[in-house]
């Protein structure tokens, strides 16, 4: 068993029984790829039953949670937070990236960062847990790391792509950021602003929004798609 898979389990306060499936979880296909008699298996088809499982567990919080909402809403709802942009938040929250076992290709193009594959290793980790220990201890991982981003009001609190940045980082020592408008379109009731976000001179994101503050969100979104994580 990888030692950090160990700190992860400790962290989270989850023991698998079956520690294979956990590895799997954190096996990227481009590792497989490179290790063909190594007999891993890749995450993907436990992506696949996570996804099912997610819609399931989120279902059933918010069918308790929203006892007044209608059928549509809460379908809106659990869409909202079924979604990449939501599970890059929450393999994100929970350094999820650091322990993906990644194909020397993908790690050099960014691969440990790259949205869509934080959200398949989340839910992936949902369904090797779901394997391993069945419903009630996903139920128990979601109550104590991801219902929490959600307000009593239904409104999820997982869109502030400046504060995932910031966080990321802050916790790799990357640099400072700073955000700057570059541009403003348009006539005064149409306005529109473009931000950049730099760390020193390198440009990592660019956005475009109908205030300061959305532009500044895109360009920090995009910059979490490029941000590279140093090899420990």
């Amino acid at each position: 068993m990888n030692a950090d898979l160990k700190q992860l389990q400790q962290k989270l306060n989850v023991t698998f029984r079956n520690r294979q499936l956990l590895k799997q979880a954190f096996t990227h296909a481009s590792y497989v790829n490179e290790h063909r008699f190594g007999h891993h298996q890749d995450n993907e088809r436990l992506e696949f039953l996570g996804d099912a499982v997610l819609e399931l567990t989120v279902s059933e919080f918010l069918f308790e949670q929203c006892p007044n909402r209608p059928e549509g809403e809460l379908t809106k709802l659990r869409a909202s937070i079924v979604c990449e942009p939501s599970l890059v938040n929450f393999a994100n929250r929970l350094h999820f990236g650091q322990y993906v076992l990644l194909g020397k290709g993908e790690e050099l193009t960014g691969g440990r960062t790259r949205p869509a594959l934080l959200a398949d290793v989340f839910e992936s980790f949902v369904g090797a847990l779901y394997l391993d220990q069945g419903l009630e201890p996903v139920r128990e991982f979601l109550r104590r790391f991801i219902f929490p981003l959600i307000s009593l009001d239904g409104k999820l609190q997982t869109n502030d792509y400046k504060t995932q940045l910031q966080e990321l980082t802050q916790q790799y020592s990357l640099g400072s950021l700073e955000y700057r408008i570059v541009e403003e379109r348009g006539p005064a009731h149409e306005r529109e602003f473009v931000s950049e976000v730099y760390m020193g001179d390198e440009c990592l994101g660019r956005g475009l929004g109908r205030s300061k503050k959305e532009a500044e969100q895109h360009a920090a979104a995009q910059a979490l798609e490029h941000v590279v994580i140093p090899k420990s």
